[in-house]
């Protein structure tokens, strides 16, 4: 029996790293095991935040790629910043070092507003224009596009009136309800435009899939029809470790972009009360965070006296990212304290949920997040402004690391194994062909 076939139209493709391209380089690695040949369409050469060749071991020699060359305004965002020539964007608006602010304020405000939705929009249509003549002669059965940056969604829209095909739009992130849209310096037009294309695809495409719950209501809310929730997850392949070392210190490990909007100033402040409260305690400690961090979040640690205890590793590999989250002592898992925060579930949390390591969580307690954390047992949250609640979990999480006890045995974990989640993925793309 043939497979059928499925475009999928994504910015983020290894040799890219970063959480974004996991998703569907982990969907492409399994949809030939439920009768799907995916066919993967990205840029020829993109201007990726950061490289990990080691996640090219997923990609099946047989699998199609199409390319595309693509221009994006980022050299010239450089050359106004001040920043070499070369060097990579930063895709979650974080900053380095204080002097560039101003700067970056500026290129925040021209990045914000003259280029909508991203600055990935002038690959629109060369890609739409591109993809009529290829599927003329290699027709496909259902288009996927996933997003951000969510150009590619336009892509997918204006193809739709070019070429009749059934059209699945995928969100890993929101788009106006993103965690840092109130600092994109938005005008008035602006904020219309977004919204107005947001509500474009929301209401044309298809099929809708979100990675959590609240998301999938908010898209309800205006006017979509058809919406899933298939979450991110974690490939048990990718952790086939040797027994790990855990961390001899009381490490709290967070792994992942550090922006400032995340930057838990009650966790600092907790930390720094138990630090001179208890002197086995500050002799226990140590806050491991892994990948980029913003420059005040940085500056924070040092005004509340726990640069000491700061160990700072920038950006590695994914295959050896798992390694530091199964020698944690405790991951942290911080959400952003901002609209959509009940919602927020970020790529990360589910390989934490893999570690089987303990997860101290800040965020909602009636959000996404707190909801998987109890069904799973992995871990403990607390809300934004609860100090008391938040020392007694980390309290609690010590006293069992000084009795070398600190373990959890996390249920219900399957749900969230990439082959699962394909397999929900699979059932979406049976429905919208059933003839086929």
């Amino acid at each position: 029996m043939s497979l059928k076939r499925v475009l999928i139209i994504c910015y983020y493709w290894p040799p890219c790293g970063g959480g974004g391209v996991q998703r569907w380089l982990k969907f492409a690695k399994f949809l030939p095991e439920f009768g799907w040949d995916p066919l993967i369409f990205t840029p020829e050469n993109p201007e990726y935040p950061v490289i990990d060749h080691s996640l090219e071991k997923d990609i099946h020699p047989d699998l199609k790629i199409l390319k595309l060359p693509i221009w994006e305004p980022y050299r010239l965002y450089n050359k106004f910043t001040g920043r070499k020539k070369n060097e990579r964007p930063d895709a979650a608006f974080t900053t380095e070092n204080k002097k560039s602010a101003l700067k970056e304020k500026v290129s925040n405000w021209i990045r914000s507003n003259l280029f909508i939705p991203d600055a990935r929009k002038f690959w629109i249509k060369p890609s739409v224009r591109f993809l009529t003549n290829y599927l003329k002669s290699n027709p496909v059965d259902v288009l996927v596009t996933t997003g951000p940056p969510h150009s590619m969604h336009l892509i997918g829209y204006y193809l739709t009136k070019k070429v009749k095909i059934k059209w699945v739009a995928d969100f890993r992130d929101p788009w106006t309800n993103i965690d840092f849209y109130a600092e994109l310096l938005l005008t008035s037009w602006a904020d219309k435009k977004h919204h107005k294309l947001e509500k474009l695809v929301l209401q044309n495409a298809d099929h809708l899939i979100a990675v959590g719950n609240n998301m999938k209501d908010e898209f309800i809310e205006t006017g979509a029809k058809n919406v899933s929730v298939i979450t991110n997850g974690f490939d048990p392949s990718d952790i086939k470790l040797e027994k790990p070392l855990i961390d001899k210190k009381f490490s709290l490990n967070h792994i992942g972009v550090f922006m400032k909007n995340r930057n838990p100033e009650m966790l600092w402040n907790v930390l720094s009360e138990l630090v001179h409260e208890n002197s086995t305690f500050a002799n226990d400690l140590e806050i491991k965070l892994i990948g980029n961090i913003d420059f005040f979040v940085i500056e924070s640690l040092k005004e509340y006296g726990l640069e000491s205890f700061l160990i700072k590793i920038p950006y590695i590999p994914h295959n050896e990212i798992i390694k530091y989250q199964h020698q944690a002592q405790v991951l942290l898992l911080l959400i952003n304290n901002t609209n959509n925060a009940k919602g927020m579930l970020t790529g990360k949390f589910y390989e934490y949920l893999a570690a089987k390591r303990p997860i101290l969580a800040i965020g909602p307690v009636d959000g996404d997040a707190a909801f998987i954390l109890n069904e799973t047992k992995a871990g403990i949250i607390s809300g934004f402004e609860d100090t008391i609640q938040l020392k007694k979990n980390i309290l609690y999480y010590y006293n069992l690391y000084r009795e070398n006890k600190l373990r959890i045995n996390p249920v219900n974990l399957y749900q969230f194994s990439r082959k699962e989640l394909t397999l929900k993925l699979s059932k979406i793309l049976d429905q919208l062909t059933p003839n086929k």
